[in-house]
């Protein structure tokens, strides 16, 4: 039988079979004699213990498309983040990390500003600027008001996307609102895995539809960037792109260099500065990483 895993606490595993429910499964000896661990969005066989019980043990697992260390979860098809517009103001180093993480990674990701209610115009077409310009969908909602929200729910079908931003910002509100009960197998996943015991500290798949996951992941309040050198750097900023080859020295850092595309595209309105500060913060972490 095969399956989905939606959560992982001590040990245990929950499976989600289409039509079947949540399995409570552990993972044969076999996986830890290797050091592979099963992660959150993993795709498994399992075998049936007792089918009364719902249990079973997990017997293989299978090719993962890509996978995060922090959060520890696998096969996302794309990244649905969340900040506020305000009350609290995005936290723009943060965001910005966690969408190089992702462009490092070759994950899809959704910008979703929320709090749209309590934000002027100003504000909303500043976000609007920075991000779109760099080409990020962004939408902007009120999941108190549930504004905007069928358009997140449209991008969401048939894919797993994990949800992540710091809190505050009312991702769970967002998340609530996403996840209707009539959809969800909630006698069943809710009795199995204690919905609400471990919402910080855990990864969780949540079904919304017969295709469609939500991951809810913890809240995240810093990024360490080890993945990649300094080089690559550029590469994550989509922004970039366009100036690429077109710097005075070859292998520009896009640091200090004089006649730096890049730095000029940031002179003339081209790039954010707030994203060209943020580009500067991790590449020295990133020199400074490799001195140690």
């Amino acid at each position: 039988m095969q399956g989905k895993i939606v959560k992982g606490i001590a040990g245990f595993y929950y499976i989600h079979v289409v039509e079947s429910g949540v399995y409570e499964c552990k993972a044969k000896g076999i996986f830890r004699k290797e050091k592979i661990k099963p992660l959150v969005g993993d795709n498994v066989k399992i075998e049936i213990i007792d089918e009364n019980e719902k249990t079973g043990n997990i017997t293989e697992i299978l090719p993962r498309k890509n996978e995060l260390i922090r959060p520890a979860v696998a096969n996302i098809d794309q990244a649905l983040v969340v900040f506020a517009v305000t009350r609290p103001s995005p936290h723009f180093s943060l965001l910005d990390r966690f969408l190089v993480m992702m462009e490092s990674k070759h994950i899809p990701v959704i910008l979703c500003f929320n709090k749209e209610d309590i934000a002027d115009d100003f504000q909303i077409k500043a976000l609007e600027k920075i991000y779109s310009g760099c080409g990020y969908p962004c939408i902007f909602t009120s999941a108190l008001e549930q504004r905007n929200i069928e358009q997140v729910k449209a991008l969401l079908t048939g894919k797993t996307t994990a949800i992540a931003g710091p809190s505050g910002v009312g991702k769970s509100s967002m998340i609530n609102v996403l996840q209707p009960e009539a959809n969800m197998e909630t006698g069943d996943i809710s009795q199995k895995i204690e919905r609400g015991k471990h919402t910080t500290r855990h990864s969780e798949l949540f079904l919304i539809d017969a295709d469609s996951y939500i991951m809810d992941t913890p809240g995240f309040s810093s990024l360490y960037m080890s993945d990649f050198e300094k080089e690559d750097l550029q590469y994550f900023f989509p922004e970039f792109e366009e100036f690429e080859g077109t710097c005075r020295f070859d292998g520009c850092s896009h640091t200090h260099e004089p006649d730096c595309a890049v730095k000029n595209a940031v002179s003339d309105g081209k790039i954010a500065s707030v994203r060209y500060d943020s580009y500067k913060k991790i590449y020295e972490e990133l020199k400074d990483k490799r001195r140690y």
